[in-house]
């Protein structure tokens, strides 16, 4: 089965990342969740970015916050595809110097970017990653969609 990475810079990142966490718990995902800071903890940066594919991970999502180099920064140093959740930290300048940190990688170093603070967004690009070559999750990203546009017709001010 494949699994979903979730990394963040810092503990303080998880009430956010949780949002990407219920995404895949909801779809029955396997995933494992972790702190790996790319500016206290490179050598585990570095280790987990580059064995991923080799412990049965499919997708990460990495998110940060500040000057947001994590997400970048395994996505140079491994083979699966990377998603960057830009965090408005305490320390962020109103979340810009994240998003533009994981927005503007340089070719050939890609990094699917959701928007600030847009962890569940990242849980369901991670499932529509792995429902492109598994037909059951896809089914269930078919169904999730349709209930999405039957919430949004019941909820119509119009008759």
């Amino acid at each position: 089965m494949s699994k979903v990475g979730i990394i963040m810079g810092s503990k303080s990142d998880y009430p956010i990342m949780k949002e990407a966490e219920n995404i895949l718990k909801d779809f029955k995902i396997d995933y494992e969740i972790d702190i790996v800071s790319a500016h206290r903890t490179p050598e585990k940066m570095m280790e987990y970015s580059k064995n991923a594919h080799k412990n049965g991970i499919s997708v990460i999502i990495a998110g940060a916050g500040g000057a947001a180099h994590l997400p970048g920064m395994v996505a140079s140093n491994t083979p699966l595809p990377v998603i960057g959740v830009p965090v408005k930290s305490r320390n962020s300048i109103d979340g810009w110097d994240s998003i533009l940190s994981i927005l503007q990688m340089p070719g050939g170093v890609p990094v699917a970017t959701v928007a600030l603070d847009g962890a569940k967004n990242a849980g369901i690009l991670a499932v529509e990653i792995l429902g492109a070559s598994n037909p059951k999750i896809l089914q269930k990203i078919i169904d999730y969609k349709k209930q999405l546009e039957n919430n949004v017709k019941s909820s119509s001010l119009k008759d």
